[in-house]
């Protein structure tokens, strides 16, 4: 070889350059390559390996494997390789470009560290915990392998830093769903939904990528102190819309009207003729509304609840108080029921004691009161 062939071969393979190799031996901690046309081959240390931690060499590359190679450094007849920083320089330019189009980058989760998960892409990309899902995961265990994908939402090439966020791309997902499903919701349509999120005033039910609020007041047919007392987040359940504000992105919900009302089937529950025991909930003028059912009341008229003349109801009846009825009459169109109290207490038998502690003669019987009244006042006469 002349001496003007060494100092262009020399030039070839000062530190800094690109050269192909192919490995030809691998040890635990290093990789053997023959570099075409140098003048003697090349040491991969395992940290130049990858852009990941990686336990053997072996985990890597395999022998015959060509590779695009930098010298790092030419020290005793060998090059010192590194196969780590072309993969990193191939891969910022790419990733730039992705990061400027927003675009989504899918890829195998790597590993599982503290604080999050590790990806592979020519660099390390880290995923922080709070981006992986939109929901709070206790184990990424089961993450590891796993095919995802990703949005980059940092980057700084100087520091070697790539940020990523699955999360960012189900929220994503989810705007594009938010916006079909809306132009879909009609009032009075019937869903099936998921219990996402319980509040003191009610709770938010998922309908398919937007969430909606069932009020605790259409929760049930009864009336409910707290939210937690009949559900629980991830319950399912039968919603129906009752208003859609397509501006606002708010949708008003009911479970209640998607459940029996309490007046059906009120003819079988409580036929005409039937004794029910019920709750005075409410007095007014011209009577008592008694609870008989959940959900049901009926109006006890004043001229039904006491044999004596009451000027007002509040003389004989106070709110809460147990009581006795009859049903007089249903109609459950209209939801009414009409109920009696005095229909169920006996009478006092003031017949035969119109005057006082005056006693009607039993020979009397069969005779009009006139008669009777007659021949008494001839004996006081007398």
């Amino acid at each position: 070889m002349t001496e003007e062939m060494n100092l262009e071969t020399v030039n070839n393979y000062n530190e800094g350059a690109r050269v192909t190799g192919k490995v030809t031996k691998i040890e635990d901690k290093s990789v053997t390559v023959e570099i075409a046309g140098a003048p003697f081959d090349g040491v991969i240390p395992i940290s130049e390996l990858s852009s990941l931690h990686i336990e053997k060499a072996a985990d890597a590359v395999a022998e015959g494997d060509e590779l695009e190679l930098i010298i790092m450094k030419v020290e005793d007849n060998t090059y010192v390789l590194s196969k780590r920083k072309v993969d990193a320089e191939d891969s910022w330019d790419s990733l730039e470009e992705k990061f400027k189009n927003k675009e989504t980058i899918e890829t195998e989760v790597r590993d599982v560290v503290k604080g999050g998960l590790v990806v592979d892409l020519g660099v390390r990309g880290f995923i922080p915990a709070s981006l992986v899902e939109d929901y709070f995961v206790e184990s990424f265990e089961e993450y590891k392998g796993r095919m995802m994908t990703f949005k980059i939402v940092e980057m700084d090439k100087e520091k070697n830093r790539l940020i990523l966020s699955h999360r960012a791309v189900i929220q994503e997902e989810k705007a594009s769903q938010k916006d079909v499903v809306l132009e879909g919701l009609k009032e009075g349509q019937v869903l099936e939904g998921t219990v996402q999120r319980l509040a003191s005033f009610g709770a938010f039910v998922d309908i398919g990528g937007i969430d909606g609020l069932v009020h605790i007041s259409q929760l049930s047919h009864d009336h409910i102190e707290k939210v937690s007392d009949i559900l629980k987040e991830g319950d399912k359940v039968n919603v129906k819309i009752l208003s859609v504000d397509r501006d606002s992105e708010r949708i008003s919900l009911s479970i209640k009207d998607t459940l029996p009302g309490p007046w059906e089937g009120i003819e079988d529950k409580a036929p005409k003729g039937t004794v029910l025991q019920g709750t005075v909930k409410r007095l007014v003028s011209y009577g008592a509304f008694v609870e008989v059912l959940p959900g049901v009341e009926g109006l006890v008229h004043i001229s039904r609840i006491s044999h004596q003349h009451i000027g007002t109801p509040h003389e004989v009846l106070k709110e809460g108080q147990q009581v006795d009825v009859k049903v007089l009459e249903v109609n459950r169109e209209e939801k009414r029921l009409s109920l009696s109290i005095k229909d169920l207490i006996e009478k006092e038998d003031d017949s035969n004691n119109s005057y006082g502690d005056y006693e009607m003669p039993e020979e009397a019987s069969g005779f009009s009161l006139s008669d009777v009244i007659g021949d008494q006042l001839k004996k006081f006469s007398n």
